[in-house]
Order: C-alpha cells, then structure tokens, then sequence
C-alpha cells in the first residue's frame, strides 16, 4: 500500500471460434488504442503493485515478442508491450492499444516457459480480435470508491460493478471469446516453436489452484480477483484446446530446454505479498516498514491494492489509506470527505468528534446517505501517526449501525514492534534438485505454510496427487526468504 489516500482505475479489460479465425490482411492498432493504453499504464501499474524489472521482466519480455511476432498486426513484434506486475494476484490481461500484463503470482503456477507463452498468446488473441471493442466499454472504480460512487450518484449501475471490483479490472468474456483466444493462442506459441500441449497443461493448473483455493476458503482469506473470474474456467476448454495442440503436432515430451529455462529465471522469485507493500495473514494486515497493523471482521476479505486497503463483506466495505496531517485531525478528517465527494457528488461535511486508540489521538464522524435507494452511514476515522501524518478508514454500512462490523477493525489499529515487523518475512520461490529419495510428500514438508503443504505443492508443480519424482529432476518449492 503506498501513500494515497484513494484511487480511480479507469480502463478495460480484453480476452476464441471457427470463422473468426480465418487469416485476414495485418491489420495496425488503432492510434487512438495506442494513446489511451499508454495513458492509462502509469496507474494501471501503480494499482497492481508496481512493475517488475530487471532479468526476469526482460525474459517475460522477450518471450512475449517471440509470440507477437506470430500475431496478425502490422509489425507485429514490436506492437505488443509486456509488462509484469508486482501482483499477489493470480491474473493476466491486456489492452486494446497492445499492452499485455500478467502477474508475478501467475507466473509462480508456470512450470515451463511455453505455458507463458501461451498466457500471453491467449492475451495477445484478444487484441488481434478486437473482443474489447466488440464489448461494452466501462470505466470500473475500484474497492469502496465504486461504493461511494453510488452513494453520490444513486446508479445502480456503479453498485454492481462494485460488488464485482477487488483489485483489479473485471470485464468478462464470452465463452466464443474464450474459444477464440485459445485457438489464436494455440496457433502463436505453435508457430512461434513452443509446444501448442502447454495450452491444456495451463489451463487445468489454473483449474487445480482456484480448486485449491476453494478448500482454503473457510481458513485464509483468498486473493481476488484471478485469472478464472475474467476467463471463467471450465473443463471442455481444456479439452478443447488439448484437440487444438493435436491439430498442430502429435503430443510428445515438452523440451525440458523450456522448463529448465522458465524454471531458472522465476527461481528467487516473491511469492505471495510483497511485505514492502503489507501482507495479509489471515484476518490480520501487516505492514513492516510502515511499522502498524490491524485485523478485519470475522468472515471478512482484506484486499491490498497499491493506494490503499479494502476490507468487504456482508456487513458493509471498509478502506484503510494515509496521507499527510496539516492542519490537525478534524482538517484531515474534512479532507478525506472532500476527497470521497470528488468521485461525483457532495457529501456532507459533519462535526468531528475525538477519542483515543491504542494511545493515538483520533477523531471520526459519520454522514448519512443513500446508496442503492437505500441509506448508509459513512464515517471517516482518523488517527495521528506522527508528526506530519495520519492513518484513516472509511467504512461505509446500513444506516444506524454507525460503523458496524468494524468497531474491532477500528480499535485494532496499532503500532509494530521492531521485532513484530523484523519477524515478518517474505516468501519466495526455491527452485530445487530431485534427490534419490524425495517425494512429494517429504518435498512439501519443507513449503513455508503451516497447513495443506502436499496440496499447495503438487498444485504448485502441476503435479497429480499419484505422481512419482524422478530423480535429477527440477520442482519448485516455497521457501521464506531472506
């Protein structure tokens, strides 16, 4: 989370079948695309955590011009640019101007190099096809921005997107969408000399996670939105795309030159939360270098997005934001509303009021408003975190129960000790040796999670629950790092 108080992504989300995918004259991106694609990158890049550079981004890089150099645009190679994300999120997505993106979360649950290959074919087959001008355009806003979006304006419409809106953009595909991506992207990675079988392989450990994430559900709070919630998921696409590879070359071993390669450079890699951004553990938000912490509702959703934090569930949506203190709390606490009010109407400025919270002088006051043709009560609380700054949640909930479910997240803000913030680590990714001996099982006992460590590791490896290791080879682990 960086220091912002509250951020508005506007931009959309792009995502296969028969004639469609007859081979046309190239075709150039639209210069009006282009330009809107590179506006909106700075701060699509900053809701996603920032970008990844160095070594590993220049290999996702490059294995995204190997593919673009396949697609049906005018100079090709050079239309696309591929960006990862510094995103605990699993997902991958891309732009009519060109611009691709995928996560550093999704690379973790590749196993070779042609599976990347075929993400970003599959994001590039959008583009190709034209299937986000061929959709309804919309701005979405993200967290509780939508939600008090609909407060000031009183659109419905604003309200269902932000019961979709996480952290990310959510702009679904239709299943002949779906198909049509996966043919072209099957047909890119094939042309491009990558094995067209990475296609099924990929789509069934997609599978695999968002079922393992399901059965993590009740204990841990998931992360949200993935890949599967814009390009749903079903079996018949793995089915489908297995014919499709068919189509292409007889089914035979992947080069290990693919896995060995995609292996090396993910090897080092964060997994997980970035702890110089938060983490969430559990119910428990915590940031070591900003050095606080505090804990959401029972049953509730913690989503860390680059400017702020969002805490959702049935009882009402929360935002945890900071910003600079001038002026003492009760102009802070203007402030924000003020800030709230700019997303499209006027809310009420009301009179603070003062208390004290775990030794923080606070203030906090609570408007009325209508939201969804029924009232709400949003309150901004405030705290002094030092000098020159101050900490805030915005909770927004049915009107009378003042802030609700979030009194104990309101009251649980507090300081990190230095040896709380020295002990939280972060995970990272640990390439490994098949040694004589091993197995799944003893491999996954060296995961760093204290529950489902075989699951999260034959996931993490593609791996069947039956499978045997073979000595010599190479499979990924999750290890704190230092």
């Amino acid at each position: 989370m960086k220091t912002k108080l509250l951020a508005v992504l506007s931009a959309s989300l792009l995502s296969l079948s028969g004639p469609a995918l007859a081979q046309s004259a190239p075709r150039a991106l639209g210069q009006s695309e282009v330009q809107q694609a590179a506006q909106q990158h700075p701060q699509l890049v900053e809701q996603f955590g920032g970008a990844v550079e160095g070594p590993l981004a220049d290999y996702v890089a490059g294995v995204g011009r190997r593919v673009a150099a396949q697609t049906n645009l005018v100079n090709a190679s050079g239309a696309y640019r591929v960006t990862l994300l510094n995103s605990p999120v699993r997902n991958a997505f891309a732009v009519p101007g060109g611009y691709v993106y995928v996560t550093r979360e999704l690379l973790a649950l590749m196993n070779s190099e042609d599976e990347l290959a075929f993400v970003l074919g599959h994001e590039m087959g959008h583009v190709t096809a034209r299937h986000g001008q061929k959709r309804q355009t919309r701005s979405t806003i993200t967290g509780i921005g939508a939600v008090i979006a609909q407060v000031l304006t009183g659109s419905d419409v604003v309200g269902q997107v932000a019961g979709q809106v996480g952290q990310g953009l959510l702009l679904g595909y239709s299943r002949s969408q779906e198909n049509e991506s996966d043919s072209l992207g099957v047909r890119y990675i094939s042309a491009a000399g990558f094995d067209p079988y990475a296609a099924p392989r990929m789509l069934s450990a997609m599978g695999a996670a968002e079922s393992l994430d399901a059965q993590l559900a009740g204990r841990q709070q998931s992360q949200t939105p993935s890949w599967s919630r814009t390009h749903p998921l079903s079996t018949d696409r793995v089915q489908r795309t297995r014919a499709l590879a068919g189509q292409q070359r007889p089914p035979g071993i992947a080069a290990p030159q693919s896995r060995d390669r995609f292996l090396a450079a993910i090897d080092g890699m964060t997994y997980g939360d970035d702890p110089r951004q938060g983490i969430v553990d559990g119910r428990q938000f915590r940031h070591p270098g900003l050095r606080f912490k505090f804990t959401a509702p029972q049953g509730y959703t913690i989503e860390n997005g680059a400017a702020a934090v969002t805490i959702a569930g049935s009882g009402g949506q929360a935002q945890f934001g900071t910003g600079r203190l001038s002026g003492g709390l009760d102009a802070y606490v203007g402030q924000v509303f003020r800030s709230l009010s700019s997303n499209g109407g006027q809310l009420a400025l009301p009179a603070t009021q003062t208390t004290t919270i775990n030794g923080m002088p606070v203030a906090y006051a609570t408007t009325r408003a209508s939201a969804n043709r029924s009232q709400v009560d949003v309150t901004v609380t405030a705290y002094r975190w030092d000098a020159d700054s101050a900490y805030h949640f915005v909770t927004i909930v049915p009107a009378g129960a003042g802030v609700g479910p979030f009194r104990e997240t309101i009251n649980s803000l507090a300081p990190m000790s230095a040896s709380e913030a020295a002990a939280v680590r972060r995970r990272v990714i640990d390439v490994v040796t098949v040694q004589r001996g091993d197995t799944a099982r003893s491999l996954a006992a060296r995961m760093a999670f204290s529950d489902n460590q075989l699951d999260r590791f034959l996931v993490l490896n593609g791996l069947d629950a039956n499978a045997t290791l073979q000595p010599g080879s190479k499979v990924k682990l999750i290890v704190y790092g230092s």
